[in-house]
C-alpha cells in the first residue's frame, strides 16, 4: 500500500490523498492536478494560489451539475454532487495561507454545498451549536438507526481538518452501523470555530470537550454512561488529553498517536519530517493564536500528553501507521506505556500487509475506519455484526 503521489512534494500529495479518500473521485482528481504538475515543481509552499484555482474550478462545476439535477427534480443525484463540491473546496482552501486571496469565499461555499448536499441525499446528520467562552462553536450529529438511547462518539479534528471532511471520511457511517451516533466537531482552532468565530486552539482539550458532553446529555436518544472520544492527527493528542480529564467519556482511541507535538515542532524547525500543509509556521501561528515563534512555542508547551495518560481509567486505543512520516512512531509506544490505569489499553499498528502505513491512514482509510468502529463497537455496547 502507498501514497498516491503524482506531485513531487509530500504536502501536496498528502492534500489529493485526503480529498480522495473524503469522497473524492480519482477521474476528477486526476482532471484537477494535471495542470499542476509543473507548478509543483517549486516546492510545497509556491503556487498554493494556483492549486486552489484548480480544484474551485472542479468544485463549482460540480455544483452546476448539481443545479441541473435539481431542475429535474433529482435530488438524491444533487445531493451528491453538492457534498463532492464541498470536499473539493475545502482540500483548496486548506492549503493557502492566511489572508490568501478567495480564501474565505472558498471556504463559505463548501459549508453551504456540503448542508444542501446532507439534506438533499437524505443523510441522517444535522449541524448543532453550542455557546463556547461567549461564541458558538459547532459540530455534526449523525444519528444511528434505531430507538431508544444508543453510544455515541465525539470526533474531532486534527490540525488542519474540518468536521465536514471527518463525515465524509466514513467514520460516522461505520459507527452507525454498528448502532453507535457520531458527533463530528469543529473543536477550537479548526474549521468554522477558528475561520468564524476567531477561536484559538487550545492544549486543555477538555475545556471544549465536556461541553459537548453537556450537549449529550441533553439528547434523548444518547445513552449518557455510553459517550466515547476519537481524533484524528493532532486529534491524538485532544482525544487522549479530554478522556484524561473528562471522566464522563466511557472508552477513547487516537488515529495517531500525536504523543508529544510541543517536541515534533522542534524537529520541524529543522525541516525533520514532513510538514502537514504548506506556510506551515504562518499556519500554526494563526491556529494557536500566536504573533510569533517564541508565542507560539509558550502556547503549545503543554501539547503534550506525558504525565497525563494514568488519569485514564477507561478503555483506550492507540493507532499509528508503521510509515508515518510526519510523527515518529516512538510516540505511538509513549502514549501505550504511560496508558498504565486504562482496563483495556490496545496498540495497533497499521502495516504494508493492510494498508493505512501513512500518516492517519492517507493511503487508505478503510482499514482504520472499521477498526476504530469495531473498538467502540466493543467498548461502548455496540455490535460488529448485523
Amino acid at each position: 500500500m502507498a501514497l498516491f503521489e503524482p506531485f513531487p512534494n509530500y504536502v501536496w500529495n498528502l492534500s489529493v490523498s485526503i480529498a480522495l479518500e473524503n469522497g473524492g473521485r480519482i477521474g476528477e482528481i486526476i482532471d484537477i492536478i494535471e495542470p499542476l504538475k509543473a507548478k509543483a515543481q517549486a516546492g510545497e509552499d509556491a503556487n498554493t494560489q494556483d492549486f486552489m484555482i484548480e480544484w474551485v474550478k472542479m468544485a463549482d462545476k460540480l455544483v452546476e451539475l448539481g443545479e441541473e439535477d435539481l431542475a429535474q427534480g433529482r435530488e438524491f443525484s444533487a445531493g451528491n454532487k453538492f457534498k463532492r463540491s464541498a470536499i473539493y473546496y475545502q482540500t483548496g482552501e486548506r492549503m493557502q495561507g492566511l489572508g490568501h486571496p478567495g480564501r474565505e469565499e472558498t471556504y463559505a461555499k463548501a459549508i453551504s454545498n456540503f448542508l444542501r448536499g446532507v439534506q438533499l441525499a437524505g443523510d441522517p446528520v444535522t449541524r448543532v451549536e453550542i455557546p463556547y467562552e461567549g461564541k458558538t462553536i459547532s459540530g455534526l450529529f449523525h444519528k444511528a438507526p434505531g430507538d431508544g438511547p444508543m453510544p455515541c462518539v465525539v470526533y474531532c479534528n486534527g490540525l488542519d481538518s474540518m468536521k465536514e471532511m471527518l463525515w465524509m471520511g466514513g467514520i460516522p457511517y461505520a459507527l452507525a452501523k454498528r448502532g453507535i451516533h457520531t458527533l463530528c466537531v469543529d473543536q477550537p482552532g479548526t474549521g468554522e470555530a477558528l475561520r468564524l468565530e476567531g477561536l484559538p486552539a487550545t492544549p486543555y482539550a477538555e475545556r471544549w470537550a465536556s461541553k459537548w458532553v453537556d450537549y449529550l446529555e441533553t439528547r434523548d436518544d444518547v445513552a449518557n454512561d455510553k459517550i466515547g472520544m476519537t481524533g484524528i492527527s493532532l486529534g491524538g493528542h485532544y482525544a487522549p488529553r479530554a478522556v484524561a480529564y473528562e471522566p464522563r467519556f466511557a472508552s477513547g482511541a487516537a488515529w495517531g498517536a500525536n504523543h508529544n507535538w510541543h517536541e515534533v515542532q522542534f524537529g520541524r524547525m529543522k525541516r525533520e519530517g514532513e510538514n502537514p500543509v504548506p506556510h506551515y509556521w504562518n499556519h500554526v501561528f494563526w491556529v494557536f493564536g500566536a504573533s510569533d515563534m517564541d508565542d507560539f512555542l509558550e502556547k503549545t508547551k503543554d501539547m503534550n500528553l506525558n504525565g497525563h495518560l494514568d488519569r485514564i481509567k477507561v478503555p483506550f486505543l492507540v493507532t499509528h501507521g508503521v510509515q508515518d512520516r510526519q510523527i515518529s512512531k516512538d510516540y505511538a509506544d509513549q502514549s501505550y506505556d504511560q496508558l498504565i490505569n486504562s482496563p483495556r489499553r490496545e496498540l495497533k499498528w497499521f502495516t504494508p500487509r493492510e494498508g493505512g502505513v501513512e500518516h492517519v491512514g492517507a493511503d487508505n482509510h478503510a482499514f482504520a475506519i472499521d477498526y476504530i468502529a469495531d473498538w467502540f463497537a466493543e467498548t461502548l455496547g455496540g455490535r460488529t455484526a448485523a
